[in-house]
């Protein structure tokens, strides 16, 4: 028989609260901040930073970061005072990580591919006091500082190792400036691990941007998730494929301290720096979009190199085709596909392979590969809802739904926008605005974003469903699906493709190929053969596509 219990009340019991408060002792706020404190203090001679023909120990990284904190301290740049960067995957990039939080500034790293008013636009949404500008984005920074009400100090980055001609636009270079801090300033852990570390604005393809508000708290619980789920250990070897300025890096500018890895930094993404790099430096880890994954595959035979050790790749975004995958398995990666936005810090969701997965055969082994996954330890909540009524929907991986998360590795909220910031958190949970069923085993799979489903004659058509099967046709690089405005049907799928160097298919060969494969009134009826817009941080611009196939 089983005996039922009376519950007993939340409340707190007397004996465990008595005189056990928190004191200095045994709270302290989270922070990455310490990382790195901890890494020149355990290994103050491995080297930390990889950058050309610099090397920067972990001695010399965090006397260096203290200076750049010292420095902009001196400049009145305080707690709560944003600082702006506009560099690339640099070592001025991971300093300023931490040098300005050191001093309880916020860092917001700019997009590099932006234009000028929308840069502009975030200066002086986020009242930028100071900004450090590479000299080979000086004319971007230039026209935006023109546009833009705020006038910050102007800081110029001149990367020895990438010399640029471009035009100062200062009268201080960042050598000289971080020279003049002191290598053993005091900074200070933040007094509340809730206050904000970092912005990061989101793609504004439907009006101005949103800030995204990290704090201390989110983005040192997303490095041990980081660490873990990629595999991280100790003295990793990290390849800075991914843009910094793109969610902090995801948060890896901290992640790769806590294990005293290697930052080995990398400007441009280039094929044969790349495999230069992985094989001179026995690089461990590296991600990116799955435009990294092409530009490796892709290279020619005389930039590849062969890869004789482990090299773990984090891919983000749609999930590549299968062909890429096993490229990539056969040229001696090893894949872990990842799934978050800027609101959730970067990656927050994990397709852990199952062991009992190897058993299926390649199709179901595809199939669990297309999966995003299950929530990241760092996120305490992850499913999917049907956003009116906040129920979650039956785990039959068809129900259609909103993805929503809920943790710790959410944003503090969109900066002075309290209305956004409420219409993302309605119900307790953020909503991602991506469509996505759940699975029996709780997985979940993308569809859609909510803005790119396509309404054909009153039926729902997944884009990604639909790219998918254009994807399986070999000749196929790239391809987007969109919308079209149709008189009879409402709206009907345009494909956009990018063919492979050498590879030749036809329109109506590409559509008999969806014919085969689709339920006919989800193939697209327009099929153009273009070089498909992305971002630099390789996310297919629909937005873009949807103003071309107005007249496609």
């Amino acid at each position: 028989m089983h005996i039922f219990t009376k519950r007993r009340s939340h409340m707190p019991s007397k004996p465990y609260d008595d005189n056990l408060g928190k004191n200095p002792a045994n709270y302290q706020p989270l922070t990455p901040l310490q990382f790195l404190q901890r890494a020149a203090l355990a290994y103050p001679n491995h080297v930390a930073i990889i950058h050309g023909d610099q090397r920067f120990t972990y001695g010399e990284f965090y006397d260096r970061c203290r200076r750049l904190a010292s420095a902009l301290a001196a400049h009145g740049i305080g707690p709560g005072d944003t600082v702006s960067v506009m560099l690339a995957n640099t070592p001025a990039m991971l300093e300023a990580h931490y040098g300005v939080p050191m001093i309880g500034a916020v860092l917001h790293t700019i997009n590099t591919r932006l234009d000028a008013p929308i840069v502009a636009f975030q200066f002086d949404h986020a009242e930028t006091k100071l900004l450090i500008t590479d000299r080979e984005f000086a004319p971007l920074s230039k026209a935006a500082l023109e546009l833009a009400s705020a006038k910050p100090i102007v800081i110029d980055y001149d990367d020895p190792e990438f010399p640029q001609t471009g035009e100062r636009l200062s009268a201080v270079e960042y050598e000289e400036f971080i020279a003049a801090g002191d290598p053993q300033f005091a900074w200070q852990m933040p007094d509340d691990e809730w206050n904000a570390i970092s912005l990061n604005y989101t793609s504004g393809t439907t009006g101005n941007p949103k800030g995204v508000v990290y704090h201390h708290r989110g983005a040192a619980l997303m490095c041990y998730a980081n660490n873990l789920e990629a595999g991280m250990g100790a003295h990793a070897v990290y390849l800075w494929t991914l843009p910094m300025f793109h969610c902090n890096g995801w948060c890896f500018p901290w992640s790769v301290t806590a294990v005293a890895g290697t930052h080995v930094c990398l400007r441009w993404v280039r094929a044969k720096a790349m495999y230069d790099a992985i094989i001179e430096h026995r690089v461990t880890n590296l991600s990116g979009a799955p435009i990294v994954m092409a530009t490796l595959l892709n290279a020619p035979d005389d930039e590849k190199r062969p890869i004789e050790h482990r090299v773990s790749v984090n891919h983000a975004a749609a999930p590549p085709p299968q062909a890429v995958m096993d490229a990539m398995t056969e040229a001696g990666f090893h894949l872990t596909h990842l799934y978050g936005l800027t609101e959730s810090y970067g990656p927050a969701v994990v397709n852990k392979w199952n062991v009992e997965w190897d058993a299926l055969d390649s199709a179901g082994q595809a199939f669990k590969r297309t999966r995003q996954g299950v929530r990241y330890l760092a996120l305490e909540g992850l499913t999917v809802m049907d956003p009116e009524t906040m129920q979650t929907v039956p785990a039959d991986g068809v129900t259609l739904g909103e993805v929503m998360f809920r943790g710790n590795i959410v944003m503090k909220g969109y900066l002075k926008n309290p209305v956004a910031t409420a219409e993302a958190f309605a119900g307790g949970w953020f909503h991602s605005g991506d469509l996505g069923v759940l699975h029996p085993d709780g997985y979940i799979q993308l569809k859609d974003r909510s803005k790119d489903v396509i309404i054909s004659g009153g039926e729902n058509i997944s884009s990604i469903e639909v790219e998918d099967v254009i994807y399986k046709h070999p000749s196929v690089a790239y391809c987007a699906v969109v919308a079209k405005p149709d008189d009879r049907w409402g709206e009907t799928p345009c494909a956009f493709v990018e063919l492979r160097p050498g590879m030749d298919a036809s329109v109506e060969e590409l559509i008999g190929w969806c014919r085969e494969r689709l339920a006919h009134y989800k193939c697209p009826r327009y099929v153009v053969f273009a070089e498909v817009p992305r971002t630099s941080t390789g996310k297919i611009q629909k937005f873009k596509l949807r103003d071309m196939a107005k007249n496609a």
